[in-house]
This record gives C-alpha cells, sequence and structure tokens, in this order.
C-alpha cells in the first residue's frame, strides 16, 4: 500500500522540534508499515501484518494506528484507518475469542487448539485486552477526526457480539474455555488442566492470556480490565450520539461497573497490582506489552499525578519487581515470553508516554534509539547489555511505539518542556 502524502507533508513540520534522525525514523517507520505491513482489499478492508509474523492480531493492529491519528491525517489516511477498525469488526465476529487472524481463510495457524478453529483464526487465545483494542480503535478515530465511516451497521453488530462475551467472562464458567498445548513452555496454555486458575466472581473480565500471549496467572488483569471499563464508557458516548439509546445505556453501565468493581477488588493493595483472582490472591508485576500497569494514564484510567499510580510506577521501575531490568543497553521489562536478560521497547516506550517530565521521556526515546542493535529497526526484546542479541527482527508495533514517543516529545518542546 503506499503511504499517503500527508504523513510526509506532516513530518517536514516536525523540523525543530525533533532532530533530523527522530525525523528520519519516523518517516521510515512509517513508509515501511505501508509498504509492508497493510494490504488494502476491494471492500475497503485493511489487513496488517503484525511484522514477521503472517497474521494480524486485533490488539497490536491498533497500537500500529493509534500513532497516525497524530499526523494531522487527511481523508486518505483516515479512510486507511477505517478499513483496519471495519476488519477488527468482521474478525471479531467470526470468532470474538480469538486475538489473531488470516488475511484469508487459509487454516494458517499458531497451533490448531480447537477442534472446531475457523480457517480464518490464527490463534485463539482469549485475551480481554483484544476487546478492549478494538473499541479503543473506534473511539479514537472518531475522537480524532468526527469521521464515522467505520461505525457502519456491521461495526455495531460486531460490537453487540463483544459485550455479550464481556457479560458472559463476568461470569466466567470454569471449562467453558478450555486452552491445552502440549510440548511448549507452561506460559502457553492455561494451568489447571487448561481452565486456569481458580477465582471467585466479582465483577471484573475474566481473561485467558496477556497482551504478551502469555497465560494470566490469576485470571482478572488490571490493566486490561481497567483500558476495557474507559473505552466501554467512550463507545457508550458514541452511541448516545448516534441516538442508539439502549444501547448507549447498556455500554456505559457496564463499563461503569467494571470500573467500579476493579475500585473495590483492589482497594486493599496500596499499589495497583497486575492480576488478581477474586480469592484474596494477587500478583505484583508488569507485562512489558500494553495495556500495562504502566500504561494506565494512556489508556484515560487515571492522570499521570495521581499518587497511587505514582507509587505503582516507583515499584515497578525497583528491584523489588522481579520483571525489572537495568543493563549497559537500557533499563525496562522483561517477560516470561523471551529471555529472561531481554527487555521490551514497548516498555521503554511506555515509560516515556506517561512520564511527567521532557527528560524523562527524552531518556526513553534515546534508548530507543540505541537499543536497535545497529539494524535501524525495533524488536520484540533485546539483550538488557547487548542490543545485538534480540528477538523478532521486524516488530512493526515497536516500531510504531516509537513514533508515538517521538511525537510526544516533539509536542511537549513545541509547548515550551
Amino acid at each position: 500500500m503506499k503511504r499517503p502524502e500527508s504523513i510526509q507533508r506532516f513530518l517536514s513540520s516536525l523540523s525543530g522540534s525533533l532532530a533530523s534522525g527522530q525525523i528520519e525514523r519516523i518517516d521510515r517507520y512509517t513508509e515501511e508499515l505501508f509498504e509492508r505491513a497493510l494490504v488494502a482489499h476491494a471492500d475497503g478492508t485493511v489487513f496488517v501484518l503484525t511484522g514477521d509474523i503472517p497474521a494480524m492480531w486485533i490488539r497490536d493492529s491498533t497500537w500500529q494506528m493509534l500513532p497516525l491519528l497524530a499526523m494531522q491525517p487527511d481523508a486518505e489516511l483516515v479512510e486507511v484507518i477505517a478499513g483496519v477498525s471495519r476488519l477488527q469488526a468482521r474478525q471479531l465476529t467470526i470468532d470474538p475469542y480469538a486475538n489473531a487472524f488470516n488475511e484469508e481463510p487459509n487454516g494458517n495457524c499458531w497451533n490448531r487448539d480447537f477442534v472446531d478453529q475457523s480457517p480464518w483464526v490464527f490463534e485463539r487465545k482469549y485475551e480481554v485486552d483484544s476487546l478492549a483494542a478494538f473499541f479503543e480503535l473506534a473511539v479514537s478515530l472518531h475522537r480524532a477526526t468526527g469521521t464515522t465511516l467505520h461505525l457502519d451497521d456491521a461495526f455495531w453488530r460486531a460490537v453487540e457480539i463483544v459485550l455479550t462475551v464481556i457479560e458472559a467472562e463476568r461470569h466466567h464458567e470454569p471449562g467453558s474455555y478450555v486452552f491445552v498445548r502440549s510440548d511448549v513452555p507452561d506460559t502457553d496454555y492455561l494451568s489447571h488442566g487448561g481452565v486456569g486458575a481458580p477465582f471467585a466472581p466479582n465483577g471484573l473480565v475474566w481473561s485467558g492470556f496477556r497482551p504478551s500471549d502469555d497465560r494470566c496467572v490469576y485470571p482478572f488483569p488490571i490493566p486490561g480490565n481497567a483500558h476495557l471499563s474507559v473505552t466501554l464508557r467512550e463507545l457508550g458516548d458514541i452511541a448516545r450520539e448516534r441516538g442508539e439509546l439502549d444501547l448507549a445505556s447498556k455500554l456505559s453501565a457496564v463499563g461503569n461497573d467494571i470500573a467500579q468493581s476493579l475500585v473495590l477488588a483492589c482497594e486493599q493493595f496500596d499499589i495497583w497490582p497486575y492480576e488478581i483472582d477474586g480469592l484474596g490472591n494477587a500478583l505484583f508485576t508488569d507485562d512489558p506489552n500494553f495495556p500495562s500497569l504502566l500504561a494506565l494514564p494512556f489508556l484515560g484510567w487515571c492522570d499521570a499525578n495521581d499518587a497511587r499510580y505514582r507509587s505503582t510506577r516507583s515499584w515497578l521501575m525497583s528491584a523489588a519487581n522481579a520483571q525489572w531490568r537495568i543493563g549497559t543497553c537500557g533499563e525496562g521489562f522483561a517477560s516470561d515470553h523471551t529471555p529472561a536478560q531481554n527487555i521490551w521497547p514497548l516498555s521503554i516506550a511506555m515509560r516515556g508516554l506517561t512520564a511527567v517530565t521532557l527528560e524523562e521521556s527524552e531518556h526513553c526515546l534515546a534508548m530507543l534509539e540505541n537499543a536497535d542493535g545497529g539494524t535501524g529497526s525495533m524488536h520484540e526484546s533485546f539483550n538488557v547489555n547487548d542490543a545485538t542479541d534480540f528477538t523478532r527482527p521486524w516488530f512493526s508495533w515497536a516500531d510504531m511505539a516509537y513514533c508515538d514517543l517521538a511525537l510526544h516529545v516533539a509536542r511537549v518542546r513545541a509547548a515550551g518542556g
């Protein structure tokens, strides 16, 4: 797909706010996004490769698109983003429990985990963050541009289907979703025979897997539920604008109830836990992908200066967090998904996007620029002491996270710091 000329015009306006090398990176990453990752279909939908894996993740595609909304999108670019939202709606109509899809119904898959798995489905890991990501792209596109191109009947049918899943998973029936794989790390399938850890319903939405596609230790991820509550309420506002008053009321009510349940379920903790089970157990860590605890202000859950968030952020970036790493090539969050000494550029970018000082944001941007291992590209993860030791040579989401942070720095600089 050819990149809209409006992006090049926008990049020309950044001179003075970003260094030439930083503008060149954004130029290269967006060019590669359009040339290698985006596939336009005749029906107006747009397929988004996550990078070097031949599939489209609902979550990844949302975060790959969102930085484009900060580039003064013209009608052509708006149509591209709307096309991604349209395709997400169709994909979730096929299977709202799937996290990744094929471009065609060719049966390609990471692993055939369900006998009735659709040939459209590349992977069927149920992740609450995927549902929130679908809402996020639709809401953000409308909020930034006013367009309703993507808010067609097919979109609202998908919303109804997803909302049904959300309500069902607030009262998850053990055994209703069983995920087992053989000869893989234990993070790649659900515990307790594939049904996941024991839990007690608490008003939150049950999830099998995290944004990293690793299994949840406890099935109620706090960042995913926080993000879902925000997007449900924002989508309710859009439905209300359209005169869909019953749907608007339903979306807002579910969003509000999840938010209230989250606060109540975590009120005994001084900092936000990453996951809970409703039985009194909590896991204190963070996922280097987003939604994450680090990303809570970015997701609209709280202000970056919120006292509880600041305490959580300080704990996350300390030796108390078993996933925090500091090395000669940077500092950030590790994951069970990748080697133990590897940190993720996504976590570095999110730290910069939620920083309250320009200095910290610039520090994170510099870390990313020094973490490409000489390839010029961001990666899924890299060795904290050797940036040439990395996973995934092309991870488009990380490239676009760099763009997001660079544009954030440019805006703050232009505003006088």
